[in-house]
């Protein structure tokens, strides 16, 4: 993993492994409550963001 000059949020160097493995499970709760909240509109959005892959194009769509 690249070393981020600029980073988000700013994490202390020196953390106990007990302490990251909590952070990091804080995270997970998080993350799992947004996606079970806003699964919908995740889903809806990834939908028409997709980027098709070139097995589903059709043979007579003309290229771009």
């Amino acid at each position: 993993m690249q070393h981020n000059p600029l980073p988000i949020v700013y994490m202390p160097p020196d953390l106990s492994g007990k302490t990251v493995a909590a952070l990091l499970d804080c995270l997970y709760a998080i993350t799992s409550a947004i996606e079970q909240q806003y699964a919908v509109q995740i889903m809806r959005y990834e939908n028409n963001h997709r980027v098709p892959n070139p097995s589903e194009i059709s043979q007579h769509d003309p290229p771009l």
